[in-house]
């Protein structure tokens, strides 16, 4: 998880940050990937000076790029002019759709193209995988998972568990930090897996948890678990787009994540999964199998033996949703065009300086949960507030400021490189700090 080397115009301004609106429009004058901004629908607000809303809520929804609108069109009129010889005979041939986000999204969370699908929802995803890896024994039988695990996650796994006649009280782990603490350390997670891996099936986590932003140590996690003979499966839903992961090389048994978040997909876009070549080789692996994970040589053949497809795409079972994909194409060329090392630099830099802005101005009652350590993170910031959350929140949205709570107290912040700006970070500031003297 080492940090990226900053050479970038950016980097020498860095160690001379101002809390001031003039210093913010300066940087972003300076910012490489300033150009990108301008290919993003930015919701409007009244109450922001220049009419723009200063939208942080990336982390839930990130924004439509401009080219949306154009790729679903032409997969309509694709429909509308060739039915069903746009399969073969469309702009992008339906077919084959799912295979040309391979390559980009491999470079994104460090996957081999035949390691990556696209398909489906995370939590679909996620039953898939399980229903090939969690095979529980007498002795190997329990999931452990992060305390703050995103929801889903944690109704997936439980119903996982109940799923095979275990009981989820006794089968299912929830690490805990330590006694004052919200983030789970590293050495404990792995004195964790050195005392009880033996009975852990699997070890599942959220990349960055969806409630602190912590980035967890992915190499260092995945290497002890797997020295102990556990499974390791890795959530991305607040990875995959905000930071630089690397699945294959860290050893990763299979992961997941959607693509409505910082990879701007849209709502409900299709999702991806990861299974490691190790696994996906493997014809004999059991899986819930469709027509579509099945051999393109002889799927069409209609034959009833099913000859799952070498890679990742043996996991599907249905065919591609053309719609609901073509989003993910135009959001993909910008992620090519921006690098993700570059976006992972820009990031630093700008979570950086809200941290630097709200340490500054932040009174006693509001505290930042998320680690204060740029590698430990990613392009979000949670805030623990002492009174009425959300009500700040809505005090923020008068202003033209979206962000988003997270019961009973937690404000969340995700600054998103692509169309966030350091005059965005700066104003968040402001007014939070004006609604919170209010």
């Amino acid at each position: 998880m080492s940090e990226q080397n900053q050479t970038d115009p950016l980097a020498s301004a860095d160690a001379a940050m101002e809390p001031t609106l003039d210093w913010a429009l300066a940087a972003d004058e300076r910012d490489p990937l300033r150009g990108f901004r301008d290919e993003f629908l930015i919701p409007s607000s009244p109450a922001r000076p220049d009419g723009r809303m200063v939208y942080l809520a990336g982390n839930s929804l990130g924004l439509q790029p401009r080219g949306v609108e154009q790729a679903v069109r032409e997969e309509v009129e694709d429909w509308a002019h060739l039915a069903v010889d746009a399969h073969l005979e469309g702009r992008h041939p339906w077919y084959s759709y799912h295979e040309q986000f391979r390559d980009a999204l491999g470079r994104i969370v460090g996957a081999n193209p035949g390691e990556i699908v696209v398909m489906n929802s995370l939590t679909i995803n996620l039953h898939l995988l399980f229903a090939s890896f969690y095979r529980p024994t007498n002795d190997r039988f329990r999931i452990a998972i992060e305390p703050t695990a995103f929801p889903s996650d944690a109704y997936a796994v439980t119903s996982q568990i109940a799923w095979h006649g275990l009981d989820p009280g006794t089968s299912l782990v929830r690490l805990r930090p330590r006694e004052g603490e919200m983030t789970l350390r590293t050495d404990d997670i792995e004195r964790f897996i050195e005392r009880e891996g033996d009975s852990v099936a699997i070890l599942w986590l959220g990349a960055v948890n969806y409630l602190t932003g912590q980035w967890f140590d992915m190499e260092r996690i995945t290497a002890a678990a797997r020295a102990r003979g556990c499974l390791v499966g890795w959530d991305l839903a607040h990875a995959a787009g905000n930071v630089p992961t690397r699945l294959h090389d860290c050893g990763a048994d299979f992961a997941v994540w959607c693509s409505y978040k910082y990879l701007n997909a849209g709502p409900g876009a299709v999702a991806g999964a990861f299974v490691h070549e190790r696994h996906a080789s493997n014809p004999a692996l059991p899986r819930l199998a469709g027509w579509w994970g099945n051999d393109p040589a002889t799927r069409f053949q209609m034959r009833p033996e099913f000859v799952p497809r070498p890679g990742a795409d043996g996991w599907q079972v249905s065919n591609p949703s053309i719609l609901a994909m073509a989003p993910l194409r135009i959001s993909l060329e910008q992620f090519e065009r921006a690098g993700i090392d570059r976006i992972r630099a820009k990031s630093v830099r700008l979570t950086g300086y809200l941290q630097f802005l709200l340490t500054r101005s932040l009174p006693e009652a509001v505290s930042i949960i998320t680690p204060g350590e740029s590698a430990h993170r990613g392009a979000q910031l949670s805030l623990s507030i002492a009174g009425d959350a959300p009500r700040v929140q809505q005090t923020l949205r008068e202003r033209g400021i979206v962000c988003d709570v997270r019961e009973p107290n937690i404000i969340r912040v995700a600054p998103a490189p692509l169309y966030n700006t350091f005059a965005d970070v700066w104003a968040f500031a402001d007014a939070l700090a004006a609604s919170l003297r209010e």
